[in-house]
């Protein structure tokens, strides 16, 4: 994954979006739709754009030229690849040349460390500098230090920290020779860029003087990574429009990872069914649970071990994958193994977890943390038990900041036969218990939700939840005294529209449904026309639809049970 996923990077890169954003506001959502609707918001509203070779110039709102920034982003969006394109491309001459030196640190190597110097933690990793380093230091504006990933640090990070460091060899905790070089205390005039995850709710983030954020792949990137994968245009452009017109899979191909999840799970679908495209076609993933079902299935069917050796493995990490979501853990070390009893000389154990670092802080974490989400839901199918289930949809229940919110989105679409039997046939027979307790979970839920409806976005990842299960029954029990759909003045990604218009079909008795001030393009009429013509009232006031967008209003007033009697 990250060699496909770093080369396309390294050679088109990406934009980050800068508008001086507020990364500690209160989050409402799991990161992952959180920033998919972001994401829509920018490509809507066409916020201000900052390529790589800007983020040391003139800041128009400081007037001055920033020396500390600050590059957040999610997981699995290319942070560290982007760091190491910015090392790359000034070692080659291509900008920042007023930088003699840069030097690049990882926040997993700086946890190794005790109390050091600036000297000893340069010296550490570049030791050929030995006897030039106080020259090299000697002139800061010239310097360039580059620490990755700030979430990772064990060491306390506080930038409002008043007893600084000042000296190259003054012997410190590494947080506060990190915080003392953005702080400007030490080596004053040198420059600061430190990457991390977008929350940052722990750490006070204002002595940064730019801070933005990755905002990851534009549609553009999607359709160029899509022919970079494949190298086959006819191939490529079928992988793009498939993925344009599936709303839930577009929706987070944002994220370069899930670009390539997808591209390899598409890949293996084209390569099993070349000629028949009808049996291609219905062997898609159509859901996010799907999508990840098939990519495990891929790496499973590529191993020669039984069922029971696949089920006893995915068991282990599933169990420790589950620890990790409660307990909002996403490195484990070899003691968290062993205590799984996950056997680590599995092959492919391998294929599903990343080993980093050297002894003796070896850590290891899954291929991607939704990957951990996925597997923590589905070892309550593999391994049965009812009191652990239920404990864990509690806690999910409870978490503020919806932490858990793609764990029981997973739990939810394996509930579907269909999604379950794609995983069947490596692992055996699925919990059919699990299924009915997710269900009546899920069905509570719904009940919950209606007696808050004002609060839209808890709706709609309500109704998320409702379309990861395929039941359209389900949903007609669930919602059947649902009249009225109001979304209005909620900004709606291309996940949301499908996820509507699913809701929509299912539900028989849909009265109203109100769109008004969504910013609908005519891509999201599209995902919407299935479903456009089941309400008696449609409002779909203060949206520039244009003429795409209008015929595909005009499609709906045609169907041939079309059922609007009033439109706004």
């Amino acid at each position: 994954m990250q060699e496909n996923q770093s080369s396309y990077i390294s050679e088109h890169g990406m934009d980050l979006i800068v508008g001086y954003l507020r990364p500690l506001h209160k989050r409402s959502q799991h990161w992952l739709i959180e920033t998919g609707q972001k994401h829509e918001d920018y490509l809507k509203n066409e916020m201000s754009c900052i390529s790589l070779n800007r983020l040391f110039r003139w800041s128009q709102r400081l007037k001055c030229v920033p020396r500390t920034v600050l590059v957040s982003g999610v997981p699995g969006i290319g942070k560290t690849t982007m760091m190491q394109k910015f090392v790359y491309d000034w070692a080659n001459g291509k900008h920042y040349q007023r930088f003699a030196f840069v030097f690049f640190f990882t926040f997993k190597e700086i946890n190794r460390l005790d109390e050091v110097s600036l000297e000893t933690m340069i010296l550490g990793q570049y030791p050929y500098l030995q006897g030039q380093l106080d020259n090299i230091l000697q002139d800061p504006e010239k310097l360039l230090f580059i620490f990755d990933g700030l979430d990772e640090s064990s060491h306390r990070m506080d930038f409002r920290l008043r007893q600084l460091c000042h000296n190259i060899k003054q012997i410190e905790n590494p947080g506060v020779i990190v915080v003392s070089l953005v702080r400007q205390s030490l080596l004053k005039g040198c420059s600061v860029l430190t990457t991390s995850r977008t929350k940052l709710a722990s750490v006070d983030t204002t002595a940064f003087k730019r801070q933005t954020q990755i905002m990851g792949f534009l549609p553009r990137d999607i359709q160029m990574y899509c022919e970079h994968f494949f190298r086959n245009k006819e191939l490529s452009d079928k992988a793009f429009n498939y993925i344009r017109d599936n709303g839930t899979l577009y929706s987070f191909c944002y994220l370069p990872s899930y670009c390539w999840i997808i591209c390899t799970v598409l890949s293996k679908c084209f390569k099993d069914q070349p000629t028949n495209n009808d049996q291609m076609m219905s062997s898609l993933p159509k859901t996010l649970t799907q999508l990840f079902a098939t990519f495990i299935a891929n790496i499973v069917s590529n191993h020669s071990q039984d069922k029971e050796g696949v089920r006893e493995l995915l068991t282990s990490i599933g169990w420790m994958a589950e620890h990790g979501v409660m307990n909002h853990i996403v490195a484990f070390n070899e003691q968290d193994l062993a205590s799984f009893n996950v056997d680590t000389s599995s092959e492919l154990f391998s294929s599903l977890m990343i080993k980093s670092d050297q002894s003796p802080n070896v850590t290891f974490s899954f291929l991607h943390v939704t990957l951990q989400e996925f597997f923590a839901a589905l070892v309550h199918y593999i391994n049965e038990c009812p009191e652990k289930l239920h404990k864990s949809l509690e806690e999910t229940k409870s978490y503020k900041d919806n932490h858990g919110e793609i764990f029981f989105c997973f739990l939810c679409g394996l509930s579907d036969n269909y999604t379950r039997s794609i995983l069947e046939p490596y692992l055996g027979e699925l919990s059919s218990q699990t299924t009915k307790d997710v269900i009546t979970f899920l069905q509570q839920t719904v009940i919950d939700v209606q007696e808050c409806k004002e609060d839209k976005r808890k709706v709609l990842n309500v109704f998320f939840d409702l379309f990861e299960t395929q039941n359209k029954d389900l949903v007609s029990e669930c919602l059947g005294s649902y009249r009225s759909f109001n979304v209005s003045d909620v900004h709606l990604t291309p996940l949301d529209y499908t996820v509507l218009s699913f809701i929509l079909e299912s539900c028989r008795n849909t009265e109203e449904l109100w769109l008004g001030l969504c910013k609908i393009h005519s891509e999201d009429m599209e995902r919407l026309a299935p479903a456009l013509h089941t309400g008696n009232n449609l409002g779909l006031n203060d949206n520039n639809l244009r003429d795409d967008g209008v015929r595909f209003l005009c499609n709906a007033l045609k169907h041939p049970v079309c059922k609007i009697q009033n439109l706004s």
